[in-house]
C-alpha cells in the first residue's frame, strides 16, 4: 500500500512545513470567498490557497478578496469552461496542486482559526491518508456525519464507521495516495458522490480530529446545496456511480453499506424533499433509482425498517397515488415508532446499519 514517507518534524506545536493545498471554488463575487479565505491563512501548515475562478471573471473575485489577493500564499486561477458543474473547477485546482496533501472548500464556508494546523497534525500524528474533521452549521449544531465508533480516532474502516454518510471529501487528502481521484466531470449535484466513495471504502489510513478545528457550513451554501432541481439529475451521480465497474465489484458488506446510506440520504430525502410537487418525471426517476439500488444490493433491504420497505414499495409502483407516497415517507420519519425501528427480518434487528444502531450512533456523533 502507497503511504506518505517522510512527515516534516515538529517543533514543539510549530509546524516547520506548509504542505497544504486548498482549492477553492468560487463562482460568484458577490459570495464570501473572502471568509473562506482569511480562516484558511490562519493555519501555518498552508502552502497554497488555489481559488479557482469558475464562469466568472477574475478581476471580480480579486475585488472581493481585497488586500487579502496580495498574500504570496493565494493565487488566482481562470477557468471559463461554460458548465455549470463544480467538478470543473474543484478538479482543475487539484491538477495544479502540488503540495504533500489537498484541501476543497467551498466559497460560502469558513474554517475556526487554525484548523488546518489541527488537521494536519492529525496527519502526522497518525501517518494518516485522510483526516476528517467536525463539519458545523455556523451558529448551531455540528453534523453528525460520518457516525463512526465513538470510540475510535484513527484506522478507521469504511464499513464499521459508516464513513459513506460524508459525501463531501472535506478535510485533508493525500494527493500521493489519491493521485488520480476526481471529481465526476458535469454533474449538476453529487459531484463527489464517486470521489469519497472510492476513498472511503479503500485501505487508506483514515483518520478524525473528534472536537474543535471546525468546518463550518454557512447559510449561503445551505441555500445552493437544497436548490430543488428535477430528480432525473439528482439521481444522476448515483446512476452513474452503480455503473461503475469497480463499483459493481466491491464485497457485499461495502455494498450493503453504500446502499443503505444511499436509500436514506438520496432516495428517501428526495421523496421527503419533493412531497406534494411530484411530477410524472420525478416519479420515473425515482422509480428507476429505487430499482438500480434493488439492483446492485438486495441484502440492504433487510437492515432497512419496515417503514422503509413499505415506502420502496410506494415509490416504485407508479400507480400509487402520489399522496399515499407521502404519507409513507412521513411514516418512515417517524422515528421512534415501531415501523421505523423494526426491521423486516428479525435478526438484523441490531445489525449495524439497521435503525437502532444507526440512530444511537448518529446520536453520540451530533453530540461529539
Amino acid at each position: 500500500m502507497d503511504r506518505p514517507l517522510d512527515f516534516p518534524r515538529r517543533s514543539g506545536a510549530v509546524i516547520v512545513d506548509a504542505d497544504v493545498d486548498v482549492v477553492i471554488a468560487a463562482h460568484d463575487p458577490e459570495r464570501r470567498v473572502d471568509r473562506a479565505v482569511a480562516s484558511v491563512l490562519t493555519s501555518q501548515a498552508v502552502a497554497r490557497v488555489l481559488i479557482v475562478c469558475h464562469n466568472t471573471p477574475v478581476e471580480g473575485i480579486a475585488e472581493r478578496l481585497g488586500a487579502l489577493a496580495d498574500d504570496v500564499r493565494v493565487h488566482l486561477i481562470d477557468l471559463q469552461d461554460g458548465v455549470r458543474s463544480p467538478a470543473g473547477p474543484f478538479n482543475h485546482g487539484l491538477d495544479l496542486a502540488e503540495a504533500r496533501f489537498v484541501s476543497i472548500m467551498g466559497s460560502d464556508d469558513e474554517l475556526t482559526s487554525g484548523a488546518i494546523d489541527r488537521w494536519y497534525a492529525t496527519a502526522v500524528r497518525h501517518q494518516a491518508d485522510v483526516v476528517i474533521p467536525v463539519v458545523r452549521y455556523a451558529g448551531a449544531h455540528r453534523v453528525a456525519t460520518p457516525p463512526t465508533r465513538f470510540w475510535r480516532t484513527t484506522s478507521l474502516d469504511g464499513v464499521r464507521d459508516r464513513l459513506a454518510y460524508r459525501t463531501a471529501p472535506l478535510g485533508l487528502v493525500s494527493r500521493e495516495r489519491f493521485a488520480g481521484l476526481r471529481f465526476t466531470p458535469g454533474m449538476l449535484t453529487g459531484e463527489d458522490l464517486a470521489y469519497s466513495t472510492r476513498m472511503w471504502f479503500s485501505d487508506a489510513v483514515k483518520a478524525r480530529v473528534r472536537t474543535g478545528a471546525e468546518y463550518l457550513v454557512h447559510d449561503d451554501a445551505m441555500r445552493v446545496t437544497f436548490t430543488r432541481r428535477p430528480l432525473r439529475d439528482e439521481f444522476a451521480a448515483l446512476e452513474h456511480l452503480l455503473a461503475q465497474e469497480d463499483i459493481r465489484r466491491m464485497g457485499p458488506k461495502v455494498k450493503v453499506a453504500l446502499a443503505v446510506k444511499l436509500w436514506r440520504i438520496s432516495v428517501f430525502g428526495a421523496a421527503h424533499y419533493r412531497g406534494g410537487s411530484w411530477s410524472d418525471d420525478d416519479r420515473r426517476a425515482v422509480a428507476s433509482a429505487a430499482q438500480q439500488l434493488r439492483d446492485y444490493a438486495p441484502a440492504a433491504l433487510d437492515v432497512l425498517s419496515v417503514a422503509d420497505g413499505r415506502l420502496i414499495e410506494a415509490l416504485q409502483d407508479r400507480s400509487t397515488p402520489d399522496e399515499t407516497v407521502d404519507a409513507a415517507s412521513a411514516r418512515r420519519r417517524r422515528f421512534v415508532t415501531l415501523g421505523a425501528l423494526l426491521t423486516r427480518r428479525p435478526w438484523t434487528l441490531l445489525a449495524r446499519e439497521a435503525p437502532i444502531r444507526f440512530a444511537v450512533a448518529t446520536l453520540l456523533a451530533g453530540r461529539g
